[in-house]
């Protein structure tokens, strides 16, 4: 028996969740097909989801296809929650893009397919809704070829568009249309396959073009297109053909070096910590010791593997395959268990959350059930990322939108009983120096109070590549504590620049050290007046860190979004002024039949916004796609954001908040 991982992706809207009950029926593992307007899906399982009709879990569903077994991930379509889409794609061996046949490709559809192409994540192509009036064939295929994927082929003609009885045919050897472009798709793309059929045209056979298709969808080179409907189930079984014939399955090493990575945890019953892994090689048994995040150590004392739709109990989960771990208490989503796995990176495939909000409890008493209510979520989604302000006794939490915020204030009071207020929702902006900057202080010397000497420089680097740390002293000049506890508080400080956002995209290199020796006379305690320590360089490091970045001059960056809008024709000189009063940029307008489409680029800080202002504005038929496109430098005042540290910058204030060395 084989097994296949597969992602199911789409925009909001597309139909992701019912094509996901359509396959589980159509496999027989349901008896009756959920509706997402009723709440009754097999996937969106929390209450939270079946009252808004939307996926904000990623969950995991299974069907056996002939001696394949599908392990079906419905991820979250609403931008929002794009979080949870990231951490589905480490553990992929294929994918299913949904495209609606009606809106066709979309904002969230192009950022998802760049993503899967930039992984090289083997991907089909599902247009739904072909029963539904407006929907369209030749539009949406030129559609996808254009902004999507230009190496895609559609599968298969679609009759009786935009009624119920709307159908699909798959191609076959007879189609001399099909066969023609499948040779000119699959021939660009192998030279040893165009050689053979220059030497011979008859050498490709049917047989062949649909074994090479299959290899270079594998590849992610080419990308099948279907046409069909969830709700009607026209196309599923041609679906379904294509995946299992298409689509890549694991690989089953189940006797070599456990290898997996962790990308969900939820918390059971009970409060229990549940870990979704995905296993690439090796097995993993109940009462096994396992190792994650390098050092540390859980053991499992419960696992579950998927079968027939759902997870069941089991003694061991092997390669290929998704298990749900109990007993690993400290496991963090994104850790890799036993040997990290090397093909797939655990690196951001999106963007960062790009706003922020402070989050109180109605009642003062909830303060702490908040705080271990928050911090629980933030094992689920670590990208909320907590920001405990503990001078002003706030905690702010990074938010993709306000629909977010919205499920985070009903998730706390369903499930944790606290009621919370949210402050107005600001922008998340960022810092990146300049130019070079560096600062140095001596042990001993005026004005370091502190037992230890450290140095440091800033320097720029490339455009997301983050924070790097180097060293230009060599490794053995004092203890190697001391220099990772240098290394954390660098990249722990930079979490607030000078102007109080987080610095990214440059690289900090320690140019001086210098420590005490701890005390070694005969029969002599240790005594730390006189002896260096890992608080002294955490609490030196800020200091220099920020004269440094202060001399490399630390550039303020607002986030920016690439917008496109359609509006009626009419409308649209009334729409432009407000565009430019929101500092939205247009780079490209043209007409559309009796609408107008606008593409530019908008301040994240204007889109909801224009958001709100769009209904009026266009008697409700303006539609707007966002998504984040880049940082550019803040023009006019610099936004600043206090600071919920002890303020390095300040250096009497810091001084008299951080234990001074008494033999200093």
């Amino acid at each position: 028996m084989h097994t296949l991982n597969l992602g199911i992706l789409a925009h909001v809207d597309a139909g992701k969740t019912s094509l996901t009950e359509r396959l589980l029926h159509a496999a027989g593992v349901i008896d009756t097909i959920g509706s997402v307007d009723d709440g009754s899906t097999q996937t969106d399982s929390l209450s939270l989801e079946r009252q808004r009709g939307i996926t904000i879990k990623a969950a995991v569903a299974s069907f056996v296809v002939a001696d394949v077994t599908v392990n079906l991930i419905d991820t979250p379509g609403h931008p929002d929650f794009i979080a949870e889409v990231e951490r589905v794609l480490s553990v992929l061996d294929g994918a299913v893009l949904v495209i609606s046949a009606v809106e066709g490709v979309q904002a969230q559809t192009r950022v998802l397919m760049r993503t899967l192409q930039r992984l090289h994540i083997p991907t089909l192509i599902f247009v739904n809704k072909i029963d539904r009036g407006g929907a369209r064939y030749d539009t949406v295929l030129r559609g996808i070829t254009e902004k999507l994927a230009p190496a895609s082929i559609a599968m298969g003609p679609a009759t009786a568009l935009g009624t119920r009885g709307a159908t699909i045919r798959p191609y076959n050897a007879v189609d001399a249309d099909f066969t023609s472009r499948l040779v000119d798709l699959l021939t660009g793309r192998d030279e040893a396959l165009l050689a053979a059929y220059v030497d011979d045209e008859a050498a490709l056979s049917y047989p062949r073009l649909r074994a090479e298709l299959a290899a270079q969808t594998k590849r992610a080179l080419v990308h099948p297109v279907f046409f069909g409907s969830a709700i009607t189930g026209a196309g599923v079984d041609a679906l379904i053909s294509g995946v299992t014939e298409l689509l890549p399955t694991a690989a089953n090493d189940a006797d070599g070096p456990v290898s997996g990575t962790v990308f969900k945890v939820e918390r059971g019953p009970a409060g229990e910590k549940i870990a979704y892994v995905r296993m690439f090689s090796g097995t993993v048994r109940v009462r096994d010791r396992l190792p994650f995040r390098g050092t540390e150590e859980g053991k499992v004392t419960a696992l579950s593997v998927y079968e027939d739709g759902s997870d069941v109990l089991a003694g061991a989960v092997t390669a290929g395959r998704i298990g749900k771990l109990w007993g690993m208490g400290d496991v963090r989503i994104g850790d890799a268990v036993g040997v990290p796995h090397r093909t797939r990176t655990n690196d951001h495939h999106f963007a960062p959350p790009t706003l922020e909000t402070i989050v109180a409890p109605v009642h003062p008493a909830d303060r702490g059930a908040l705080h271990v209510a928050l911090t629980q979520l933030a094992e689920q989604d670590p990208l909320i990322n907590l920001r405990q302000d503990d001078l002003r006794r706030e905690t702010a939490v990074s938010l993709y939108g306000e629909v977010q915020k919205e499920v985070i204030q009903a998730t706390l009071a369903d499930e944790f009983g606290v009621d919370v207020s949210f402050r107005e929702t600001t922008t998340l902006h960022i810092e990146r120096p300049v130019g070079t900057g560096a600062a140095v202080e001596i042990m001993h010397a005026d004005p370091n109070p502190f037992l230890a000497t450290v140095g440091l420089r800033v320097d720029p680097a490339p455009v997301g590549s983050g924070v790097a740390f180097r060293l230009e002293v060599e490794l053995g000049s004092m203890p190697y504590s001391f220099f990772k506890a240098v290394e954390e508080t660098v990249k722990g400080t930079l979490q607030q620049g000078v102007h109080g956002w987080q610095v990214t995209d440059c690289t900090v290199t320690m140019t001086h050290s210098g420590y005490a020796a701890r005390q070694s006379h005969a029969h002599a305690v240790f005594d730390k007046s006189m002896s260096s320590t890992a608080g002294d360089f955490r609490n030196l490091t800020p200091l220099v860190l920020m004269s440094a970045l202060r001399q490399a001059v630390s550039q303020v960056y607002e986030p920016m979004h690439r917008f496109r809008l359609d509006v009626p024709a009419d409308l649209f000189g009334l729409v432009l002024p407000v565009l430019a009063r929101l500092r939205a940029v247009p780079h490209s307008s043209a007409a559309h039949g009796s609408s107008y489409v606008v593409e530019g680029a908008i301040p994240a800080a204007s889109v909801h916004g224009l958001e709100r202002q769009l209904p009026s504005l266009t008697r409700g038929e303006g539609v707007l796609e966002c998504a984040f496109d880049h940082y550019q430098p803040v023009r006019g005042e610099v936004p600043t954001r206090p600071r919920s540290d002890h303020d390095p910058l300040n250096r009497r204030e810091y001084l008299m908040r951080v234990a001074r060395r008494a033999g200093g």
